[in-house]
């Protein structure tokens, strides 16, 4: 075992970086604009306005500035918990056997258990600087909204969350996390908004969808006054903020001389993913380096492998803005898997985008698998790894199993989100033998992409 490369790579706070990074000012050609449903034109700032809080309705369509400063008090907080670990997986690679050398950025070391406390914390900042009560959000696995309850109590901001209901009934203990922190947790679809009662009139018993969460939250935030909503992946915004993982990742491997040969992240909406690749993405459009970038999505929810690049809502209730991305069709519920925050129709844009234009790959895998992998991995590495952040570790495996088999040395960055300590309902069905896997069949998918809006 060389001795070389530490165990874990820090960086030190004065080395946490001082401005996000916004890939869509070094693409050539922009991701398409979102689209008001009723008239199909670019959503100005004033309308989405009326939805998000300004300063990020201003970040989000920025398509121009490349670097945005973070601002000191959403610096100042990072540094409770950021920069995060580097790991090189030596333990895993030693029973593997293999000649690939293999890290992990974690973003597992905050209260939230994940990564997107970076992005939360931020909105939240905007909120309470704009003279907000409150805001509201959705939440799969309840990773977003653990994090949004914890900014918001940090801001003193009223936090009301939409849970995906079988998230809700599967991770109880995650539900009371938010609630600890001052938030107020609805099962999704409810019989609290217009949206949620047409649902379940449309799907009786429905075990519900980000998508039928996103609609109810939007709902409940434009019909009270003082409130916003804020949103956990997908937009461009939330992938700005998610950049400090990649941030950090390129300046603790570039201190060591290390050049990734491959870069996995898991991706249900786009946020961990595209903040783990966009500064390496960004000097793929530079010209200035290659890689191999993998996006790795559930097989029961499979947007980029399976789903048409098209405008589609954004969510189920047909009430969010319209949005060119790769998409299963916003009517599209996928199967009571257990990677709740990988539960999500479509692909952020940007990365759409990015994946259409040949900078990416992505690839699938069954939910059985990937708990095979997170089960092989927890063993070893001592981490018990979210059922999402075990989707890139499955073909992290993978592929250095493929390298002992041709001996090629290859190195190897995937993103762990988060972990899965709240998650010991999917383990437990996992290690008694009860977890199926779910494919949609093509009939499926086809039966939603006939709903899709007609845009020319």
């Amino acid at each position: 075992m060389s001795q070389e490369i530490p165990y874990k790579i820090y960086l030190n706070e004065n080395e946490l970086p001082k401005a996000w990074y916004n890939v869509r000012g070094d693409m050539k050609e922009k991701p398409a604009p979102l689209l008001n449903p009723a008239t199909l034109q670019p959503m100005t700032a004033e309308e989405l306005g009326h939805v998000f809080c300004d300063e990020l309705v201003a970040q989000e369509l920025n398509n121009t500035d490349c670097y945005i400063p973070i601002p000191e008090e959403v610096r100042n907080f990072y540094k409770m918990y950021r920069p995060s670990p580097l790991v090189r997986a030596y333990c895993l690679e030693k029973q593997l056997d293999t000649p690939a050398k293999i890290y992990y950025k974690f973003e597992g070391n905050n209260t939230s258990g994940s990564h997107k406390l970076n992005s939360a914390i931020a909105q939240a900042y905007y909120a309470k600087k704009q003279g907000l009560i409150g805001v509201t959000t959705e939440t799969g696995a309840g990773q977003w909204g653990t994090a949004l309850s914890m900014a918001c109590s940090y801001f003193d901001l009223d936090c009301k969350v939409f849970m995906v209901k079988v998230s809700y009934e599967q991770k109880p203990f995650r539900r009371e996390v938010m609630r600890t922190y001052g938030a107020s947790v609805t099962p999704s679809p409810s019989e609290t908004t217009e949206i949620g009662r047409k649902i379940l009139a449309e799907h009786p018993g429905t075990t519900g969808s980000l998508g039928c969460a996103i609609s109810e939250a939007v709902e409940k935030a434009t019909s009270t006054p003082g409130y916003r909503y804020v949103l956990g992946s997908v937009l461009n915004q939330v992938l700005l903020h998610q950049s400090v993982i990649g941030l950090e990742t390129k300046a603790a491997l570039d201190k060591y001389g290390i050049k990734p040969d491959m870069i996995i992240g898991c991706a249900g909406g786009g946020s961990n993913l595209g903040g783990l690749v966009s500064p390496f993405i960004g000097e793929m459009l530079r010209g200035e380096a290659n890689y191999d970038i993998v996006a790795v999505e559930p097989a029961s929810c499979p947007s980029l492998t399976r789903g048409k690049f098209a405008y589609d809502f954004c969510d189920t209730g047909r009430v969010c803005p319209l949005a060119k991305m790769y998409t299963l069709g916003s009517g599209f519920i996928p199967s009571a898997n257990h990677a709740g925050g990988l539960r999500y129709h479509g692909m952020t844009p940007i990365l759409s985008k990015l994946y259409d234009d040949g900078y990416m790959r992505a690839t699938s895998v069954e939910q059985t698998k990937v708990f095979e992998a997170a089960q092989q991995f927890a063993r070893v590495e001592g981490i018990l790894p979210a059922p999402e952040s075990s989707h890139a570790i499955r073909v992290a495996i993978d592929e250095a199993l493929r390298c002992k088999e041709t001996g090629e040395e290859k190195t190897i960055v995937f993103g762990l989100t988060g972990t899965g300590y709240f998650d010991m309902v999917a383990y437990q069905k996992f290690n008694d033998g009860e977890m199926s896997d779910f494919i949609p069949t093509d009939a499926d998918l086809e039966a939603s992409f006939k709903n899709l809006p007609k845009v020319d």
